[in-house]
């Protein structure tokens, strides 16, 4: 009740996929996004620190096929939706793959250290996760990933403050994404697979695979980028259309829009 900012950046971002609504519609599109996202946070350390199963369901398995059984590398590229971390955990422990899981610090010291803490339970030889350190070296690490075959995970839909942005637009409005999926992608010569985990019951979601996404390499990079950010973009705009109120952005993309 007394999160007022975000609860005005909630009901103003959910004007773009649902459309305008009155005042009590509004309270109830508040709700529900925060009911969701109380439990998308707790069934994340509940599937880090604990050993109690999931159930999850896949869609778009053949999309996945498409990239996989090349036996090349890929960057799996989501969006601050459903249990977005949960689904990169999924080829590590499926199919024994090894997944590198970028995400940015946490803002409180402490929380980052919860973090890792939380982490190391399930880091092993075919998971490990990376902090976004604005240093040059992770991209490298990661390059050098996606050459041994192995997978990059990595949130598309929302730029580090300062960082180089492409623009598109989400559900006919401009939207910046940050430009570092497709370079990534890109500089290695593999797909980008959106992936989305969507959370439908008690320690269930359903991870759905969108249609791989090839990163032209002509004279034009800034091109290059933006044909495959607006790609990526149509990709999120689909899975919020399907789960809205799972989209967890606490700040308002379009400020007196």
């Amino acid at each position: 009740l007394t999160l007022f900012r975000i609860r005005r950046a909630i009901a103003s971002n959910l004007e773009a996929p649902l459309g305008p609504c009155g005042f009590l519609e509004r309270q109830r599109r508040i709700f529900r996004t925060m009911h969701a996202f109380a439990w998308c946070l707790s069934e994340r350390y509940e599937r880090l620190v604990t050993r109690r199963p999931f159930e999850v369901e896949v869609e778009g398995m053949a999309h996945w096929r498409t990239v996989a059984d090349t036996g090349r590398g890929f960057v799996m590229v989501t969006a601050h939706l459903g249990m977005y971390e949960a689904g990169s955990m999924v080829p590590a422990t499926a199919e024994a793959r090894r997944v590198h899981l970028v995400r940015e610090p946490e803002t409180d010291p402490r929380a980052q250290a919860f973090i890792r803490e939380s982490v190391q339970g399930v880091e092993s030889a075919h998971y490990t996760m990376h902090f976004q350190d604005g240093g040059p070296m992770l991209g490298v690490l990661l390059a050098e990933a996606l050459d041994r075959g192995e997978v990059v995970a990595i949130q598309g839909d929302r730029p580090r403050a300062g960082g180089r942005t492409v623009a598109t637009t989400l559900f006919g409005r401009r939207f910046e994404v940050p430009v570092g999926p497709a370079a990534l992608a890109r500089t290695a010569q593999v797909s980008l697979l959106p992936v989305f985990a969507l959370r439908v019951g008690r320690r269930r979601f359903r991870l759905v695979f969108g249609e791989p996404i090839d990163v032209t390499r002509t004279r034009d990079r800034d091109a290059d980028f933006a044909a495959a950010c607006a790609a990526m973009v149509r990709e999120i705009e689909g899975a919020i259309r399907r789960a809205p109120h799972q989209w967890f952005v606490f700040r308002s993309l379009w400020p007196g829009s």
